[in-house]
């Protein structure tokens, strides 16, 4: 096998989990749809090796002395899809209209930012109340989505068609998607990063079945798979594989987790003492060696342990304790019955995959133990969505969080009033409110220095723990798996949850 680029070629990818709503991450967070439309869409910058930051559709950045002002200067001669010229105004218009508004987390990772101005077309200057330590590391194409504005001013943009038919400034082109079955992306050959792609054309398959999914790798239809795309069950199977390769290489910055959110605006989970006794009922150690084979690790904060600066261990303690379980549910007045039993709910499982399901399973059996009873709900991924973020027709859901590099992206939009979203995915669905929680998230949004930033997220993830709207089950690990005939292949760290960004080797 060579070791340089060869071009032409096309790559078949699958991505866990399976179809996406729609196609731009500029407000939908789902995994699948980021893994696909950051081919599509460029950042203003991205993280290269170690997690620098590196020019993209910005080809510099400064800060001003005194924090309060970030300016960039735009690529020149850029192009959308469809042959317009990408300026500053874009980057205003889905600053103020997209990602403020509809975004599950940028009111909280740009709350400093007063104001965005454009003094010329390739300049954009935030302005900001105060220093911000975390805004330049959320200007990926992954986290911050620029949409062309002459697409989208004066729409409804949640149901904006292009959502479904994007038109961006990245590497690769949309051509099609058959519902179902595939979405096909085509090189751009007026790429402003001159003679890249290497790629012709990058089909991501529809395989909804993990039987399925595996065989195919198995026969070679596809080559490469995103975000854990095969079982738990089947990793030994494709690490012994000499055709395969898996790799938890490269999502470290991803923090992922299993998290089990409470819809706190009704009984029983209105009362914290339920709550915390949920906690105490499950044991995370037996968890992650039934559901995952010991891979993932028990959680212990919001704040995952992988995100060394911020992570602290003086947190309030849930260790399994059926006991203080017990008791807990005595004092918040729901008593076992004759059955044994002392109240019925429901838990929906995000439709993730089969190991998502896997997970509502051992809740389900462990807090039987307690005398909850527990139906477990299935059902299609907007209908989950739909059930959480806009009807809050809940009880208790086992989901996925992202904690990225930094808590104010990935922590704040759990437990901020603020971030309580209509329609918006990955927001507060929980509908968690404090006003002292809300106090020391936004006096870590206007701390003057990182170190009492720091020391503020430290004070959260105590309060996190105290409330409970939300309870870490497992730090979770995120592979790929590919072909061993694709030389080179990696997650990257460039927030477009895979590196088919740029130079690739054809299969």
């Amino acid at each position: 096998m060579a070791q340089f680029p060869i071009r032409g070629g096309t790559l078949v990818v699958v991505s866990n989990p399976g179809e996406p709503a729609v196609l731009t991450a500029a407000f939908n967070q789902q995994g699948a749809v980021a893994a696909i439309s950051t081919k599509i869409f460029d950042g203003l910058v991205h993280f290269g090796d170690n997690f620098k930051l590196e020019p993209e559709l910005a080809t510099s950045w400064g800060v001003s002395p005194d924090g309060r002002e970030i300016q960039f200067k735009l690529r020149p001669n850029v192009k959308w899809h469809d042959g317009r010229p990408f300026t500053s105004a874009d980057v205003k218009f889905t600053f103020d209209e997209v990602w403020m508004k509809i975004h599950p987390r940028a009111r909280s990772t740009f709350a400093a930012v007063h104001s965005v101005e454009t003094p010329d077309p390739l300049t954009v200057v935030f302005k900001l109340r105060n220093p911000s330590g975390v805004i330049l590391s959320a200007l990926n194409s992954g986290e911050s989505q620029i949409l062309p504005r002459h697409l989208y001013e004066g729409t409804d943009i949640l149901r904006n068609p292009y959502n479904s038919n994007p038109v961006g400034t990245g590497a690769f082109r949309f051509k099609e998607w058959v519902r179902g079955e595939r979405i096909v992306l085509e090189r751009n050959p007026d790429y402003w990063d001159a003679g890249k792609p290497y790629l012709d054309r990058i089909v991501y398959r529809i395989i909804p079945d993990a039987t399925a999914r595996y065989a195919a790798f198995e026969t070679g239809a596809v080559q490469y798979g995103v975000l854990a795309p095969i079982t738990i069950n089947d990793l030994e199977r494709a690490r012994r594989n000499l055709t395969l390769n898996v790799d938890f290489h490269g999502y470290d910055w991803l923090a992922s987790s299993i998290v089990l959110e409470f819809n706190v605006r009704r009984p029983p989970f209105n009362d914290v003492r339920v709550r915390r006794a949920v906690a105490h009922a499950i044991d995370l150690q037996a968890m992650s060696k039934v559901t995952t084979r010991g891979i993932a690790k028990p959680g212990t904060s919001p704040v995952l342990s992988t995100q060394t600066r911020f992570f602290t261990t003086n947190l309030p303690k849930y260790p399994f304790d059926l006991k203080t379980a017990d008791l807990l549910l005595d004092e918040a007045g729901m008593p076992r019955r004759s059955d044994g039993t002392r109240f019925a709910i429901t838990l929906d499982w995000l439709p993730f995959g089969e190991n998502f399901q896997r997970y509502g399973e051992f809740v389900k059996q462990s807090l039987r133990r307690v005398g909850i009873d527990v139906t477990l709900r299935s059902q299609d991924l907007p209908q989950f969505m739909r059930r959480v973020y806009t009807q809050n027709d809940f009880d208790l859901i086992v989901t996925h969080r992202a904690g990225f590099g930094d808590p104010q992206i990935g922590a704040d939009r759990l437990f901020w009033s603020k971030t309580i979203l209509k329609d918006v995915p990955w927001s507060n669905g929980s509908g968690y409110s404090n006003p002292a929680m809300d106090g020391l998230i936004e006096a870590a949004h206007e701390a003057p220095t990182e170190e009492r930033r720091i020391e503020l997220y430290k004070k959260i993830q105590h309060q996190a723990l105290t409330d409970i709207p939300n309870f870490t089950l497992l730090e979770n690990r995120i592979y790929t798996v590919s072909s061993k005939r694709l030389h080179g292949l990696g997650t990257g760290s460039d927030g477009s949850y895979d590196s088919l960004k740029s130079a690739w080797l054809a299969p």
